[in-house]
C-alpha cells in the first residue's frame, strides 16, 4: 500500500463542519497524513481556491495545486455537481494531475447515476470514507 503522504494538498469541499472533522481526523490521526489539508465550504470557493481568486488571489503565495479533491453534493452557493460542470471547464493546466473523489451522505441513487456523467470524477462515496476507501483511492490514482 502506498504511503498517503505521497499526495502534498487535499482539498477538503463540504460546508459540514462535522464532515470537515472527521475527515481531517482520518488524514492526520488515522493515516498519519503530514501535507496541507485544505477546506472550501463550498463549489464556489473551491473554484477560487483552485484559480487563485477571491480570497484566495495572493500574486506573492498562489496556493498549492491539490492532488485530491474529497467533494460534497449538497452545499449552498454551489454544490457539488455545479462545482464539477465549472471544473470541466477549467484549462488542462489547472486540472492536470487531480483526482477528484465525491463524498456524499446522499444516498439518492439518481445523484450516483448523476455522477457517471463526469469524467473528472473518479470516485463516488458515501460518508463517512473510511481508511481503506481513502488509501483505495491513494493507490489507484498516485500508486505506481
Amino acid at each position: 500500500m502506498i504511503d498517503i503522504n505521497v499526495l502534498s494538498n487535499i482539498l477538503l469541499v463540504d460546508d459540514d463542519d462535522t464532515s470537515i472533522f472527521i475527515q481531517s481526523h482520518l488524514l492526520t490521526n488515522v493515516c498519519k497524513y503530514t501535507g496541507n489539508i485544505q477546506t472550501c465550504y463550498n463549489g464556489k470557493e473551491a473554484l477560487d481556491y483552485i484559480e487563485s481568486k477571491g480570497k484566495f488571489a495572493n500574486t506573492e503565495n498562489t496556493p498549492p495545486r491539490p492532488n485530491l479533491i474529497l467533494l460534497d453534493i449538497n452545499m449552498p452557493v454551489m454544490n457539488g455537481f455545479e462545482f464539477l460542470e465549472a471544473y470541466g471547464k477549467l484549462s488542462k493546466d489547472l486540472k492536470g494531475g487531480v483526482v477528484i473523489s465525491m463524498l456524499t451522505s446522499s444516498v439518492n441513487e439518481e445523484d450516483r447515476k448523476k455522477s457517471q456523467n463526469f469524467e473528472e470524477l473518479s470516485e463516488f462515496i458515501i460518508k463517512p470514507l473510511t481508511q481503506e476507501q481513502l488509501m483505495g483511492i491513494v493507490d489507484k490514482h498516485f500508486g505506481k
